[in-house]
């Protein structure tokens, strides 16, 4: 498959020449007052448009400095035109000047480093020098992963398409160009991140894959040895890459696989954390690590159990680990409902808080609380009584809540209830799906 995808690269890089060049033997020139009132992009010195593409004007001159093969990507990002297929083919057949010398160029480093964190859009620059072989070129480890196919049944992507989605997903919580609602992650990024590190343990958290040993451990490796040092990272910064790298599963496994009403779970992700600083950047990693899965693979479970752990950490660090106690949890819990239910009764609101076991208290979200507090109030001891609300939306909770006295039976009424519910939606929206051929 690695094989196939890399000839595949290659018939659309000739098919884009191709069609290039038929476009202009057919082309046809610009009306008069058009080409007089035009606005021409300008570009740098040694560049010229032709077609609305990105052009080497002399390909000796361009050829005689190595980096201007970084160069063309960090223009074609800055002016915003797409780069000529004359200019790819230029850059694809000298990708031997491509060296440790050019590598460990200051200006190189730079270069390569402000495509991802300047220009606004790391994803095009990144996927156009994949393309043409540059980025492995750049970085020779990233080779490896280059159309590496993933055997599971999660990933959608190769192992290189899967590092741009995530880079693509990053670039959008940062600009806000994402539909769905992000807060955690949104709201790390605004308070202030160190962006250099994300963005690089971003590009190599998957740099370890396809190797007998655990990718994580031979990309934490690879990464502080060999990758971080020659982008001209600070030692610090280094440490943190290659804690990232190291441990990008970790906050998704923690989340999924154990309870995080458990104050153990938190309090052992908290020690493996142990900063702020560093569970802003691994929260980040993971919610684009998981959307650039792919298309469907981020959902409102994942990101509630993301959200909570988060939280949860964040105050075992900010406030000590007693923070996770569970009867402090428990009391903090109870305020919080009080104080949102400010409205309702003393009768009323001991009876609520008095109602239920300590892990609902500690595992379930405020605006989950206050809604449950609302259908369980005066509600009659009838075994056949029930109430619904749905949908439960806000900015960090959606779903449906239900409310039901214990019985017989109580799974199939529910599973009944839900089918009332959604099937009639869920029947709307197959029909309005395309049909696929098989």
């Amino acid at each position: 498959m690695q094989a196939f995808f890399i000839h595949a690269t290659e018939v659309g890089d000739l098919t884009r020449i191709f069609l290039t060049k038929l476009e202009a033997m057919h082309v046809k020139a610009e009306p008069l007052l058009e080409r007089i009132f035009k606005r021409k992009p300008k570009v740098k010195t040694g560049y010229e448009v032709i077609h609305n593409r990105l052009a080497i004007a002399n390909e000796d001159e361009f050829l005689s400095n190595k980096i201007n093969l970084l160069r063309i990507f960090e223009e074609a990002l800055r002016t915003g035109m797409l780069i000529h297929p004359d200019a790819m083919r230029l850059v694809k057949i000298n990708l031997d000047l491509i060296d440790d010398d050019m590598r460990n160029t200051p200006e190189a480093r730079r270069i390569f480093l402000d495509l991802m964190l300047k220009h606004g859009n790391p994803e095009r620059a990144l996927r156009r020098m994949n393309e043409l072989g540059v980025l492995a070129a750049f970085i020779p480890e990233f080779e490896h992963i280059v159309a590496m196919m993933q055997f599971n049944m999660y990933h959608s992507y190769t192992v290189d398409e899967h590092t741009i989605q995530c880079i693509a997903n990053l670039a959008m919580i940062e600009h806000e160009e994402l539909e769905e609602k992000l807060p955690v992650a949104s709201s790390i990024l605004e308070q202030g991140v160190n962006r250099k590190v994300l963005y690089v343990a971003m590009l190599l958290h998957d740099i370890g894959k396809g190797r007998p040993e655990d990718h994580s451990i031979l990309g934490a490796q690879i990464t502080t040895r060999k990758v971080a040092p020659r982008l001209g990272l600070k030692q610090e910064d280094v440490d943190t890459v290659e804690w990232l790298v190291r441990y990008h599963l970790l906050m998704s496994d923690m989340a999924q696989k154990r309870d995080i009403a458990d104050p153990r779970t938190v309090r052992d992700f908290a020690k493996a954390v142990k900063t702020v600083e560093r569970l802003g950047l691994l929260c980040v990693l993971t919610v684009c690590d998981i959307r650039g899965v792919g298309p469907d693979t981020w959902n409102n479970w994942k990101a509630v159990l993301i959200r909570a752990l988060y939280r949860q950490t964040e105050n075992a660090l900010e406030n000590g680990m007693e923070a996770l106690n569970r009867e402090n949890r428990g009391a903090e819990a109870k305020k919080a409902l009080r104080s949102a239910l400010h409205d309702w009764p003393r009768k009323d609101l001991q009876a609520e808080t008095a109602r239920h076991y300590d892990p609902y208290w500690q595992g379930l979200h405020l605006t989950a609380h206050v809604v449950f507090a609302g259908l369980l109030r005066n509600m009659t001891n009838d075994e056949r009584s029930r109430r619904i609300c749905t949908p439960m939306k806000t900015a960090t909770q959606r779903g449906a809540c239900f409310v039901m006295h214990d019985h017989p039976g109580i799974f199939a009424r529910l599973t009944r209830v839900l089918w009332r519910l959604w099937a009639p939606m869920l029947s709307m929206h197959a029909a309005t799906q395309p049909k696929t051929a098989l």
